[in-house]
């Protein structure tokens, strides 16, 4: 027969519109075919007959065109999943990292800050003092009353405190307390040349002020903090404590022997009126 004769005979295999790209061995009756089928775990291929093939080239290639239909959707889906997983970096690249410091160590970070200026200041008479006794002509009995007087208030509002915190919130008594006593603070240089009697008023305002601040503190902590992360927390905003009166006991020398001893009072006690702005922007927004 006739490779013309051969062509038009119907015994010929008729390959599908777009042929399937074969690779043919030697041996004709073990010709293989490669074709992808897919499968419930993905793509994988399978290993036809010649023959086999022939009598299913329209199904395998009807397979073959979904397979493919498929990959084009997947390969648009991860094209448009790294274009929102891009996006979303872009985002968290563009808020600055302060934004994005977690707000429960803020709040510690805070708490820290308010016992530093609690004992700054707490000691800064202890330095003042001297300069005050000699300028008003104090004596020592004078000087341990004034002393004393802190802890008349700080002694009331201990317990009370803590119901406060318990009540209102310890986040509303702590702002309370450092506002109290920084403006107990600012009016001392004021109190002590109007009179004793004022003075010694002012500086139990002053611990009335700073003896809510431990329970609202404990109060902040424990609701905001959880329970493996208390102790380094609790540890830091102690430690605030110990370096405010290392940094009063330091400073406030200095600023004596520069400025007078009142500019003492006025520097510290300005210092809580900033600390409470920051609170009401930052601490206000994480409680929301």
């Amino acid at each position: 027969m006739s490779f013309r004769a051969l062509l038009s005979s119907s015994n010929f295999p008729k390959s599908p519109p777009e042929t399937i790209s074969t690779r043919i061995k030697p041996n004709p009756t073990r010709c293989l075919i490669r074709s992808p089928v897919n499968s419930p775990h993905g793509c994988r291929l399978s290993r036809l007959s010649a023959t086999e093939g022939r009598r299913r080239s329209g199904k395998v290639y009807a397979d073959v065109r979904e397979i493919a239909d498929s990959l084009r959707e997947l390969v648009k889906f991860g094209d448009s999943l790294n274009d929102a997983v891009a996006s979303e970096d872009d985002l968290d690249s563009a808020v600055p990292w302060w934004e994005q410091f977690p707000k429960r160590w803020v709040i510690v970070i805070l708490c820290f800050s308010a016992f530093l200026l609690c004992n700054m200041d707490r000691v800064n008479m202890s330095i003042a003092i001297l300069p005050m006794s000699a300028e008003f002509n104090w004596n020592p009995a004078t000087v341990g009353l004034i002393q004393s007087s802190f802890f008349w208030g700080y002694l009331l509002t201990q317990i009370a405190g803590g119901i406060w915190a318990d009540t209102v919130g310890g986040k509303t008594v702590l702002g309370f307390g450092v506002v109290w006593w920084s403006i107990a603070t600012a009016l001392t240089p004021v109190a002590a040349k109007l009179g004793l009697p004022f003075l010694l008023v002012v500086r139990a305002f002053m611990g009335i002020g700073e003896g809510v601040a431990m329970p609202a503190m404990n109060n902040i902590l424990s609701k905001w903090v959880p329970v493996a992360e208390r102790s380094r927390s609790l540890a830091l905003v102690y430690s605030g404590m110990y370096l405010g009166s290392v940094t009063g006991l330091a400073f406030s020398p200095f600023l004596i022997h520069q400025f007078g001893w009142p500019s003492v009072f006025y520097s510290f006690g300005s210092l809580g009126t900033v600390w409470f702005a920051l609170w009401l922007n930052k601490v206000n927004a994480a409680f929301d």
